[in-house]
């Protein structure tokens, strides 16, 4: 009888062993799953706000590039003939000899 008593608690031994390991194989593969959708959240999350500052990026530089032309066709004005007389005549209040200016009224 000794024997039989001696394989009965082996086998009760190696069942606690066997139920204490799958249960900390389930408890590993948990958190596995629980960090991984942690993650997966944090990771959507910081794709919607990099998307977001692309898309504000790119206005951005949309607009620079309008700022862009402008600055280029008044670069162009400002070195046209007519650029000059315009600043004579607004500024220095120059006039063709032929020209007759006509002032309103204060």
């Amino acid at each position: 009888m000794g024997t039989q008593q001696r394989a009965r608690r082996r086998k009760k031994s190696t069942r606690r062993q066997s139920k204490i390991t799958s249960f900390f194989i389930v408890m590993a593969v948990l958190f596995v799953c629980v960090f991984s959708v942690v993650r997966i959240t944090e990771l959507r999350a910081q794709g919607e706000e990099l998307a977001y500052t692309e898309a504000v990026l790119e206005q951005k530089i949309e607009a620079a590039k309008q700022e862009n032309e402008v600055m280029l066709a008044e670069q162009q004005y400002m070195q046209t003939n007519k650029y000059i007389e315009d600043v004579a005549k607004d500024k220095l209040g120059l006039v063709y000899p032929d020209e007759i200016v006509i002032k309103p009224k204060e």
